[in-house]
């Protein structure tokens, strides 16, 4: 007869995790399932605004609940910031009270909950998805439009005093080990638990392939001037064929490439193309121009496709260094490509992945941590 009592949670999520199909999600997904699949009773709380509720869900946890997140601008002109405010539920404090379960909040998005007097008593843990005022500073620098560009400043400034809040907290538990060295040197108890993710194995072909790839959400402002910057600087004198590919690109990026004669778009690809395309092709090109959270698609590029060629940004403590080649300006990122497209990719290349990334980013060691560390 087994007496180990059962382990309960609370997760209170920014949004619904599924489909898990961008950077924050992912991690809350795959993290969800990792603990259910090893005996945790997760009770999942979602904002919902625009996502569907997931029956996937409902298989996985021991119970989920929606709350509607209020998006209308009137939270635009609160002291807290937008993407706090938005995300306050009465209903979600009542049934968090109804047990005393340990209760993890996803992200600074849901830590309104930290100022509520009624959870004093509770051990709550927040899963830091990234230092968000400075996430918002990149988003302000890199948009060109006027009013988005006003409101991410204006979102950064708030982010940065409603950040004192997390003192509230049990524990922080940091994405990267960049942002874990950040929180440390702010708070008392702060642990580093990797991205949840799902991938199980490097799945990678040898040899070579015939064209660079380089993949993102194309209507974040981040990533489609990083298509700009590869078109423009790198890609402009080189006889290599360069796919983009990624989710809703906007009509200027669309025109753009299409007048380039060694570019092809590849707009909304499935998960299954996108993943052939990583594959085959030779390089995935990734690079970014602020250095925050995790790139979880990074991990998607190590654990499927060839070389991966990276500026330092985009590594942004995720200790991955040592499987990517490095390059940080356009003569770099040329001569790289050029050496790389020549290059067959090794058995020996695939070991070292494998090696390297089960020992930071196994799901399953990560999980027992992180259990440890919130329940």
């Amino acid at each position: 007869m087994n007496n180990t009592p059962e382990k309960h949670l609370h997760i209170v999520s920014f949004d619904v995790p599924w489909p898990a199909n961008y950077g924050g999600v992912i991690d809350v997904f795959f993290k969800v399932k990792a603990l259910s699949e090893n005996g945790v009773k997760v009770h999942l709380h979602c904002y919902e605004y625009g996502r569907k509720p997931a029956a996937i869900l409902e298989e996985i946890c021991f119970e989920v609940t929606y709350y509607k997140r209020d998006i209308s601008k009137k939270h635009l002109f609160k002291n807290i910031p937008y993407i706090v405010s938005s995300r306050s539920s009465e209903s979600l404090v009542e049934n968090l009270l109804k047990d005393n379960f340990p209760i993890l909040l996803e992200g600074l998005h849901t830590c309104i909950l930290l100022k509520d007097k009624r959870l004093s008593n509770r051990k709550i843990s927040v899963r830091t998805h990234n230092v968000e005022h400075e996430y918002y500073l990149n988003l302000a620098k890199a948009e060109s439009a006027l009013f988005k560009k006003y409101y991410f400043y204006n979102e950064a400034g708030k982010l940065k005093k409603f950040q004192k809040t997390l003192a509230r907290a049990h524990q922080l538990i940091a994405i990267s080990q960049k942002d874990a060295d950040y929180f440390a040197a702010h708070y008392a108890r702060v642990a580093f638990v990797p991205a949840f993710h799902p991938h199980k194995e490097v799945n990678i072909k040898t040899g070579k392939g015939n064209f660079a790839l380089y993949h993102g959400n194309l209507s974040v402002a981040e990533n489609f001037n990083a298509v700009r910057f590869l078109v423009n600087e790198v890609f402009n004198d080189l006889d290599i064929p360069l796919k983009v590919a990624g989710l809703h690109p906007p009509r200027h990026l669309i025109q753009f490439l299409a007048e380039m004669p060694k570019v092809e778009l590849i707009a909304n690809p499935t998960d299954e193309a996108l993943n052939k395309l990583i594959q085959e092709a030779q390089v995935n090109v990734s690079i970014t121009f602020q250095a925050t959270g995790l790139k979880l698609k990074l991990l998607n590029t190590l654990y499927n496709g060839r070389f991966a060629l990276v500026n330092d940004k985009m590594l942004s403590g995720s200790a991955l260094d040592s499987l990517c080649i490095i390059a940080n300006d356009a003569k770099t990122l040329k001569k790289q490509l050029k050496r790389l497209m020549k290059t067959p990719f090794t058995e020996e290349s695939i070991s070292l992945r494998k090696e390297k990334l089960a020992l930071l980013y196994h799901n399953g060691n990560n999980v027992e941590k992180l259990i440890e560390l919130v329940t």
